[in-house]
């Protein structure tokens, strides 16, 4: 047995006594109709050989019939004994089953209640539905697999003891050798089994924490990292699947040797026993305990034993066990949990340039075509944008705005061409250095179940309070805070407005150290006076701004305007493109209406 195994016996040693010693009437009820189950298997195998030697052979049919009925009794019985074995048996079960759900409910709450990252319990669904209901069943089924092999192999035992003691000569040695066979298969049967149980959990946790952070996924280009990291959960929940069916077939080889082998044996062994004296009707009796009685009590305890007893010790390590560490969460960082690795401290580092030395976003010659033969919807488009300057990107929808962040965000790779961030090619840069480089925000802003601070620091952990403040008050933010509770009270995203939302998300990215700014219309859910203060905050901030316009008023604010018209594209100030481009005062003109 492994330290894990030992110490979690030692673990859910106290409190089994503690619930069988509350127990103990009906443990004792159990017992004495186990008792019966005992007698019954010891009258069936004494009663056939007794009907043949005493009976059919010494020419007495009548004596035989009256034995056989005897037997024929016996088994009539065991649906009796089968009955009042169940109603014992719920007396033991539910309150388990109770007891481990109030357990992972509490365990949940307070888990919940202690908030933070990692606060939320995901992994309780699991324990609060399929692993309880898997240890009820487990401990079920040890219970009765248990009592019936102890009662009914000592019923069996004496029996052929009471026929002729060289009958456990023959029988027992191969019993003895499946049986130990199949303790070894034990402990790595539940290692195995816990391994499957922790795959199984983790990948329902990866999975809650993906689809929670899809957004980000999507912002930061993370989905692909996110992805990888869900093939390999699946992966090794295969490995720990094939694990468990390769130490089955071993118990499964257990289980031939044990139930199969003394038949055999005794077969083999007939002419022996025949010459030490046992008779037609003790050698009849004996193969009756064997195959009524013995064996199949034995294949039920090894299947139960080896399946539900490896799974209970696990699935009640796993309820009853200590809290487990928190484990950080991908986010668009990372690609795996709920929270993004910043691009903040040693790691930002990293990745800095010096800005002043090459454009903040260069585009060379980039196609994009969603299809072979499909319409480019960017055909060799050149843009060079400097450090610090705030551009605006307007066009009519559809005609590839979006796709074009997308692009600069690295989370799409153009057919052709090359997309440059601070001198960097983006196309397939890892997402730790895309993450230092830009922060896309998209139309539909992200926020997630934790405090006010949190949501705000998303992509700077290290931000002080002061910080928080000043950026709160940069975009008109106090009013929600207040009324929220302050920057430590807890956010519930759907109690806030869209617009609400894309203000926490504003100054998330205000406070995020990525040179790049790109702001997908993701002022379109503020009012016009609230999107003028937030692109001017934005604007004043250190880096570059590259904004998908939803007013005209943001072309008007923007150092130049991209203008997006599916032939070609023109880049200018606002005065300069009133003059040049058709589109652009087309745009202007409906916008102003």
């Amino acid at each position: 047995m492994t330290s894990a195994e030992a110490g979690t016996l030692r673990r859910l040693a106290p409190p089994a006594r503690r619930f069988l010693a509350h127990r103990k009437g009906v443990l004792v009820r159990l017992a004495l109709w186990s008792l019966a189950e005992s007698g019954q298997a010891f009258l069936v195998g004494h009663a056939v050989a007794r009907s043949v030697d005493e009976g059919f052979l010494a020419g007495d049919p009548r004596r035989g019939l009256l034995w056989l009925g005897i037997a024929l009794v016996a088994v009539l019985s065991g649906a009796r004994v089968v009955r009042g074995v169940f109603a014992q048996l719920a007396g033991v079960t539910e309150p388990l089953r109770d007891g481990l759900v109030r357990r992972a409910v509490d365990r949940s709450m307070a888990r919940a209640a202690r908030g933070g990252p990692g606060g939320t319990d995901r992994a309780a669904v699991s324990r609060l539905t399929n692993q309880v209901e898997i240890a009820r069943d487990s401990f079920a089924g040890l219970v009765l697999t248990l009592r019936s092999f102890v009662f009914t192999a000592a019923g069996a035992l004496l029996g052929l003891l009471s026929l002729h003691p060289d009958l456990l000569v023959v029988v027992l040695p191969p019993l003895a050798a499946g049986l130990a066979l199949f303790l070894v298969t034990l402990r790595p049967m539940a290692a195995a089994q816990r391994r499957a149980l922790a795959a199984d959990e983790a990948l329902g946790d990866h999975a809650a924490r993906a689809r929670a952070a899809l957004r980000d996924l999507a912002a930061c280009g993370t989905g692909p990292g996110a992805e990888r990291s869900g093939a390999d959960l699946v992966a090794d929940a295969a490995a720990a699947a094939r694990t468990l069916a390769g130490w089955a077939a071993v118990r499964t080889a257990a289980l031939g040797v044990a139930g199969h082998l003394p038949v055999l044996a005794l077969l083999v062994a007939v002419e022996w026993l025949r010459g030490h004296g046992v008779s037609v009707g003790a050698l009849l009796g004996a193969f009756t305990y064997l195959v009524q009685s013995l064996l199949p009590a034995l294949h039920t305890l090894m299947t139960a034993l080896g399946a539900a007893g490896s799974r209970l010790l696990v699935v009640l390590d796993r309820i009853l066990g200590p809290e487990p560490e928190p484990e950080p969460g991908p986010g668009p960082g990372s690609g795996s949990g709920s929270r993004p690795s910043t691009a903040s401290g040693p790691r930002a580092a990293a990745f800095t340039v010096d800005t002043a030395a090459v454009p903040a976003l260069e585009l060379r010659a980039v196609t994009l075509s969603y299809g072979v033969r499909a319409e480019p919807v960017l055909d060799a488009l050149d843009l060079c944008v400097a450090p610090g300057e705030h551009l605006a990107v307007v066009g009519p929808s559809g005609i590839g705005k979006s796709t074009l962040t997308r692009l600069v965000a690295g989370t799409l790779a153009p057919s052709r061409g090359e997309v440059r961030v601070a001198g960097r090619p983006v196309t397939a840069r890892p997402a730790a250095e895309l993450a230092a480089l830009r922060v896309l925000v998209p139309q539909d802003a992200y926020v997630f179940s934790g405090t006010v601070g949190d949501n705000l620091a998303y992509l700077r952990t290290d931000a002080s309070r002061a910080e928080l403040d000043a950026a709160v008050g940069a975009f008109g933010l106090g009013p929600l805070v207040e009324r929220l509770g302050g920057l430590d009270a807890t956010v519930r995203p759907a109690e806030l407005s869209p617009g609400e939302r894309q203000l926490v998300a504003l100054v998330r990215a205000y406070l995020s150290p990525a040179p790049l700014l790109l702001l997908d219309e993701a002022t379109c859910h503020l009012d016009p006076a609230s999107e003028a203060r937030a692109e001017e905050a934005l604007a004043g901030r250190a880096g570059t701004l590259v904004v998908v316009a939803h007013r005209l008023s943001s072309a008007v604010r923007a150092d130049r305007t991209l203008v997006l018209d599916g032939v070609r594209a023109q880049c200018g100030t606002h005065a300069e493109l009133l003059g040049r481009s058709p589109l652009y005062r087309d745009l202007t003109g409906h916008w102003n209406s």
